[in-house]
């Protein structure tokens, strides 16, 4: 089932459109079916068990996976030390709305078949103002993670959302399938650019680091 639904006690609905600008970058539209969020929601009650026992070890996921990564490419990760560094988060874990760059990086791979260091080209991403929250979405590319960034502090933003792959056109239901539910967090590592970490996705890795840096 597509679209996005939220689990348990928050049952509102919200679009593929309604979490931002679509796999189109067309401008923002929302039908009546899909409001924004009640007001006051907070990620706690969106998320799902395994998603927030995810999150609840991020750092873990971090020791685990930087030294594998380290070691099959030790000079990809010297040359990034901000995007690398897991304590670094500055004020302003939101990025502005608009356009941008970003690309990604597994660290530790799942299974004896996948490298523990793979680093993917730039593809093109979307921040878009929702309400009370923003929404996430990497527009090209294989795998695209679509969702909504909520402030938790000034210094890290939690994302919730989905997998699209392939060719597909909108996102599952959160909650729907698990391995396509997403969850991660936000934070500034320098001027104008920011990373989303996602630990213990359900395919390939231990680790995703996506930087985003604003397009031109």
């Amino acid at each position: 089932m597509r679209g996005y639904a939220m689990p348990g006690a928050t049952k509102w609905m919200l679009s593929a459109a309604a979490l931002g600008l679509g796999l189109t970058g067309c401008s923002v539209y929302r039908e009546a079916t899909s409001p924004r969020l009640p007001s006051g929601v907070r990620w706690q009650t969106v998320a799902t068990p395994s998603d927030r026992d995810r999150l609840r070890h991020w750092r873990r996921a971090w020791t685990t996976a930087i030294p594998k990564a380290r070691a099959a490419d030790a000079r990809a990760i010297a040359a990034e030390p901000l995007l690398f560094d897991p304590d670094r988060a500055l004020a302003g874990a939101l990025p502005p709305q608009g356009s941008y760059r970003c690309r990604a990086f597994k660290l530790g791979g799942q299974g004896t078949a996948m490298r523990d260091f793979t680093a993917y080209p730039w593809f093109e991403c979307r921040i878009a103002d929702e309400g009370e929250v923003k929404s996430l979405h990497k527009v090209t590319g294989s795998q695209r993670p679509t969702g909504l960034l909520f402030a938790e502090t000034d210094t890290r933003a939690v994302f919730l959302g989905t997998l699209v792959l392939g060719d597909e056109t909108s996102p599952l239901r959160y909650g729907v399938d698990a391995n396509r539910d997403m969850i991660g967090y936000v934070e500034r590592i320098a001027d104008k650019r920011w990373r989303l970490v996602l630990p213990y996705p359900r395919f390939e890795s231990q680790l995703d680091v996506v930087e985003l840096v604003p397009a031109g």
